[in-house]
C-alpha cells in the first residue's frame, strides 16, 4: 500500500486539475518512466549549459545586453544624432570612442563565456558507468536519458538525479555528501526500496516503472511511485532520490535510475541565470552619472539662450559669420542648436572612466585565479572567478550571517567575537570582555 504522503501528492495533483476547470493541460503532472529503458531521440539528455551565448547570437545578445546599461545607451544616443544632424565636430569623435568601449566590454564577456563553454564541455563529456541489459558500459554522462540505470562508484559525483534502487551491501544503505548542493558536510543517508534490498543489477526484476512529478527546484520535495510487478506500488521520497551534484561517500557503489536530467536536475533548475546582475559600485556611477547628466541640459538649455540672445543683439556678428536666424526659428533649427551644444559638452561623461572600469574588473578577476591564498589546501585548485562583472563586492561585505549547521569547515562553530552598536566584544573563558574600552568583563544581560 502507498503511503500517506504520496497519497497528499496525488491528491494534490487531482485538486490542482480540478482548479484548471475544463481546461486541458499543457502537459501532464506526472511522468511515467520504464526503468532501464532509454527513449531513442529523447530530447531529454543529460547536457547542461551555464554558458549564455553561441557563436551565432553572441553580437546581437552582447549589444543587447550591453545597450541595456544606462551609460552605454546613453553615447549610442550621442552617436546617433553625430551622424544625423549637421554636426559641429566629426562623428567619429563619438563612434571611434563608442565602437572601443563596446569591443572592450564584448571581448572579456566572450572569453569569460569561453571558459564556461570550456567547463561545459569538461563535465558533458566526462565518462560515466551505466547499466545496459546487466552488463556495465562507459558513455559520456551527455547521453544519460531518463530512465537510465546509472552505476556511481564510492567517491563518484551523482551525474542526474536518480532514484536509488541498489548498492552494496545487504542492508541497502547509501552514504552521500551534499556540500555542492545545500553547504552541509554532514553524510546523509539514502535508502533502496525495501522489496529491492540485496538486489544486483542483472537480477532486478524486469517491467520496474518510476511515477515522478515533474521538476521543481525545491531540493528537499520529491514523491513518487515504483510500480514493482506483481505487488503493490511503493512510495518513493527524497530519501530515495540522489540528487546531481552530490558524492557517494562510505559505499563501493550505488545504482540508481535517472529520472530528471540535464536542465531539468534540481541543480541546473536552482543555478539557471536570470538575468543581468549590476554591482553597488556600478549603481554608484550610474547615480553620478543622473547628476551629470542634469548637469548637462543646464548646460545646453543657457547655451541655447545666450546664442538666442547673441543673434538677436548683435547683429554686427552678421559680418563675419553670416545672416543669423530667424525669429520665431523653427523647430529643426531650435533642434539641430541644441543637438550641436550636446556633442559638444557630453564629454562631461568620461567615456574612457567605464572602459578603466571594465578593464579593471576583468584584471581583478584573473588576479583572484592567481591569488596562492585563494587556493584550495587539499586539491591545490584556485578560485575561479565565472564572471567579473561582481567580483568588487567581495570587497564590499560588512555583514556575514552563518548557521550552526556545520557548513562551515569541520562542523565546529566557535564564537569568537562579535560587534554591538559599534562595540567590540570577545569572549574568554566564558566571560564576554570589551577588548576596546576596557578589559573587564561586562554584564552580558545589559548587551542585550
Amino acid at each position: 500500500m502507498a503511503s500517506a504522503p504520496y497519497f497528499v501528492f496525488k491528491n494534490l495533483l487531482e485538486l490542482k486539475g480540478q482548479m484548471k476547470g475544463n481546461r486541458v493541460a499543457s502537459e501532464a503532472e506526472t511522468r511515467l518512466i520504464e526503468v532501464g529503458v532509454e527513449v531513442p531521440g529523447t530530447k531529454k539528455h543529460n547536457k547542461i549549459k551555464t554558458s549564455r551565448y553561441t557563436l551565432l547570437m553572441f553580437i546581437p545578445k552582447n549589444l543587447s545586453e550591453q545597450f541595456r546599461r544606462v551609460v552605454n545607451f546613453y553615447f549610442l544616443m550621442v552617436t546617433v544624432i553625430a551622424i544625423v544632424i549637421d554636426s559641429p565636430v566629426s562623428p567619429m569623435t563619438s563612434i571611434a570612442p563608442l565602437s572601443f568601449m563596446v569591443m572592450v566590454t564584448a571581448v572579456k564577456n566572450g572569453y569569460e563565456d569561453w571558459l564556461r563553454h570550456k567547463a561545459d564541455d569538461k563535465v558533458n563529456n566526462q565518462i560515466v558507468e551505466i547499466v545496459s541489459r546487466g552488463v556495465i558500459k562507459e558513455v559520456r554522462n551527455s547521453t544519460i536519458s531518463p530512465g537510465t540505470l546509472v552505476r556511481v562508484r564510492r567517491g563518484g559525483a551523482v551525474p542526474a538525479d536518480l532514484v536509488l534502487l541498489c548498492s552494496e551491501g545487504d542492508q541497502g544503505k547509501c552514504f552521500v555528501t551534499t556540500a555542492n548542493l545545500d553547504g552541509e558536510t554532514n553524510l546523509k543517508t539514502l535508502r533502496v526500496p525495501p522489496p529491492l534490498v540485496g538486489y544486483t543489477p542483472d537480477v532486478l526484476p524486469q517491467g520496474l516503472r518510476i511515477e515522478a512529478p515533474n521538476p521543481i527546484a525545491d531540493l528537499y520535495t520529491f514523491y513518487g511511485r515504483l510500480e514493482i510487478p506483481g505487488t503493490d506500488s511503493l512510495p518513493l521520497s527524497t530519501d530515495n532520490l540522489m540528487l546531481r551534484g552530490s558524492r557517494v561517500k562510505n559505499t563501493e557503489w550505488a545504482i540508481g535510475c535517472a529520472v530528471y536530467t540535464g536542465e531539468e536536475t534540481k541543480l541546473a533548475i536552482n543555478s539557471k541565470y536570470a538575468s543581468n546582475k549590476f554591482s553597488s559600485c556600478e549603481l554608484a556611477v550610474n547615480g553620478f552619472l543622473v547628476v551629470f547628466i542634469c548637469f548637462l541640459i543646464l548646460e545646453i538649455v543657457l547655451s541655447y539662450l545666450f546664442k538666442r540672445y547673441n543673434d538677436k543683439h548683435h547683429q554686427s556678428r552678421n559680418l563675419y559669420l553670416g545672416p543669423g536666424n530667424t525669429f520665431p526659428q523653427p523647430i529643426s533649427d531650435v533642434l539641430q542648436d541644441m543637438f550641436s551644444f550636446l556633442l559638444l559638452y557630453y564629454y562631461i561623461i568620461p567615456m574612457s572612466l567605464y572602459v578603466t572600469i571594465e578593464l579593471y574588473k576583468f584584471i581583478g578577476a584573473l588576479f583572484i585565479g592567481w591569488d596562492p591564498d585563494l587556493r584550495c589546501d587539499e586539491t591545490g585548485k584556485p578560485a575561479i572567478a565565472n564572471t567579473s562583472d561582481l567580483n568588487e563586492e567581495l570587497g564590499q561585505v560588512e555583514i556575514l550571517f552563518s548557521d550552526k549547521t556545520g557548513t562551515l569547515t569541520k562542523n565546529l562553530m566557535v564564537f569568537k567575537a562579535c560587534s554591538i552598536k559599534g562595540d567590540i566584544y570577545e569572549e574568554r573563558e566564558k566571560i564576554l570582555y570589551d577588548v576596546e574600552r576596557f578589559e573587564e568583563p561586562v554584564d552580558t544581560g545589559q548587551v542585550r
